[in-house]
């Protein structure tokens, strides 16, 4: 069975560029860790490469993904979202059975 790995939007490789993290020598790092209200939350942060990492490469910008973290995101889309209730990184996730209101837990 092939498994894709997941997309990152053009908004997304832009709200980097806005940030500037290429040029602090950062990417965007999705990962995902057990716990949460669901059972997965993710985590989202600014850090740099590590060597089984999958680099996704948009606008000079990188979003990496652990290679634990990989199954769990497969065929995810990663996006960033402006709404009244604040500006994010959001992970549309079509491996998650469920998620929390907040969008940053899930189950499978």
């Amino acid at each position: 069975m092939l498994t894709l790995p997941p997309k990152v939007t053009e908004r997304a490789f832009e709200r980097l560029a806005e940030i500037g993290a290429a040029a602090q020598g950062k990417a965007l790092r999705v990962a995902v860790e057990g716990g949460g209200c669901s059972g997965f939350q993710y985590e989202i942060d600014l850090d740099e490469p590590k060597d089984d990492d999958l680099v996704l490469e948009g606008h000079g910008e990188k979003v990496l993904i652990d290679s634990v973290s990989l199954p769990f995101l497969t065929e995810a889309v990663i996006t960033f979202s402006e709404e009244l209730i604040g500006a994010r990184f959001v992970i549309e996730n079509p491996n998650a059975t469920s998620s929390c209101g907040c969008g940053t837990s899930f189950s499978m």
